[in-house]
């Protein structure tokens, strides 16, 4: 498939994907003999995982790390494991913390409510 194929199904624009290969967090993706990018489903799974991995806060310098590991075939398999898990972990930080801000949000909001006498 073509780039802007592999940029609806991954949820990563053409721009970044491109960016993404430059950088070598990207494997190998075939040309066509018309030179065009040739994107196999293992190439929109692995740009998936990275938007995932961005969405989610992962840094570019892991995420290059988390590719040259990649590279390195299966003897990096826990090394690629531990690093998701770490991942993982600081997610889990990142949701207790939205998790406190929204109860201080609320605990706000309704005193602002009690202030306009919506609620006794």
């Amino acid at each position: 498939m073509l780039i802007s194929e592999a940029s609806i199904r991954s949820g990563l624009s053409a721009d970044t994907i491109r960016y993404y290969e430059k950088s070598g967090i990207v494997p190998a993706i075939d040309r066509g003999a018309d030179g065009l990018r040739r994107f196999s489903p293992e190439n929109v799974e692995w740009l998936t995982l990275l938007y995932w991995l961005r969405k989610t806060g992962m840094s570019m310098k892991d995420m290059q790390c988390f590719a040259a590991l990649y590279r390195e075939g299966g003897r990096t398999v826990s090394e690629r494991k531990a690093l998701l898990l770490g991942h993982a972990e600081t997610l889990k930080r990142k949701r207790a913390d939205l998790d406190r801000c929204e109860e201080v949000l609320a605990e706000k909001l309704a005193i602002y409510d009690k202030l306009e006498g919506k609620h006794p």
